[in-house]
């Protein structure tokens, strides 16, 4: 049998677990209206799926200071009350999480969503039977994704980033892994890395253009 290139493979949620559109793109929505905020299209709400939603708001209107905390009280409450189910696993997902589980590698998630949502979300589509590992953001956006990742490998108790890889569909998975010193697997069905600008810009030892793709680099 082919010997494992990681010990550990960590992944986001949005855009690389699940996709989340629907409930995301309810949730902003919403948030705007009650806010009493200038309507966005469509295509712009979408850049608010994956990065922390006080910097998706502040980028959008160009905000800063409390109300960013404001507004994402207002999100939150409503997705995680009306929204927060509204996803679908993408397909082949869970083919690679077993493929994980059966080669005797770990897997664990780190997600840039507040952390009881995620874990509640994750519970739901089954993906606790892949692993317990599962941290996210706190409430007062505090954390930064290596932070989130670092939890994960000190759970599971992996020392060396050499044996470890993150897979993302965005920037902030890329610079997560880079500033631990971990390989990156980007993924471009999610909706990050759908630029070819972007995708030429990041380090990574591979690119995965559906779920099953990410297995060719474990």
């Amino acid at each position: 049998m082919k010997e494992n290139t990681y010990d550990l493979v960590i992944f986001d949620v949005d855009g690389t677990l699940l996709d989340t559109t629907q409930g995301v793109l309810s949730a902003v929505k919403y948030t705007i209206e009650s806010m009493g905020l200038p309507g966005l299209e469509e295509e712009q709400m979408k850049e608010f799926i994956g990065p922390p939603i006080q910097d998706s708001f502040a980028r959008a209107y160009g905000l800063q200071g409390p109300v960013l905390q404001e507004l994402a009280t207002v999100f939150r409450d409503r997705y995680s009350q009306v929204d927060l189910l509204k996803a679908v696993p993408y397909d082949g997902i869970d083919c690679v999480l077993e493929e994980i589980r059966k080669r005797g590698m770990e897997s664990a998630i780190a997600t840039y969503k507040r952390e009881d949502y995620a874990i509640t979300l994750l519970k739901h589509f089954g993906f606790d039977q892949y692993t317990s590992v599962m941290y996210g953001a706190d409430h007062e956006n505090k954390r930064k994704k290596k932070d989130i990742i670092r939890m994960c490998m000190d759970a599971l108790g992996v020392t060396d980033p050499k044996r470890v890889v993150m897979v993302g569909d965005t920037i902030h998975d890329a610079l997560g892994a880079q500033a631990l010193g971990m390989d990156f697997i980007g993924v471009t069905y999610g909706f990050g890395f759908r630029r070819g600008e972007e995708v030429s810009s990041v380090q990574a030892v591979g690119w995965a253009h559906q779920a099953e793709d990410i297995k060719i680099y474990l």
